[in-house]
């Protein structure tokens, strides 16, 4: 039997193509919408931390809906070669964060986001809000 050479190439990570935050976020925005969700929201966070540029939140309509609109987000990002830096709440679902380094996205059953008001927090009197995906386009 003869031994088979591994080309070196073969032990090499491809290199991730870079991305700027605004691709990013539009890719998250296009598959929160494609995966209807509701209500999506991104509120500009550059002047106030240092987290975050971007703050994405959305709403499903259930446990499962939640769950997997955060695992579409995760899915969609990794076939830029954008991985998460975490995701927190698959279970129990009624709130999934799925922190993608510039871009935090937070997709929530209805009742959840009314209860926690991430935008009032986050918003302020002297941020920006914007729309979903119209500034984006």
């Amino acid at each position: 039997m003869k031994p088979v050479a591994i080309p070196p190439s073969a032990f090499i990570k491809p290199i991730p193509r870079m991305i700027n935050t605004q691709e990013l976020l539009q890719v998250v925005l296009n598959t929160l919408d494609d995966g209807k969700g509701r209500d999506i929201k991104v509120i500009d966070v550059r002047e106030k931390t240092n987290i975050a540029d971007f703050m994405v939140i959305a709403s499903g309509t259930s446990e499962r809906h939640v769950r997997a609109l955060a695992d579409h987000v995760v899915l969609e990002t990794r076939k830029i070669q954008i991985f998460p830096v975490g995701v927190e709440g698959e279970n129990p679902g009624e709130w999934v964060l799925v922190d993608l380094g510039d871009v935090i996205v937070h997709v929530m059953k209805p009742q959840t986001r009314e209860f926690y008001q991430i935008e009032k927090l986050w918003q302020g009197d002297y941020s920006r809000h914007y729309p979903a995906l119209s500034t984006l386009n």
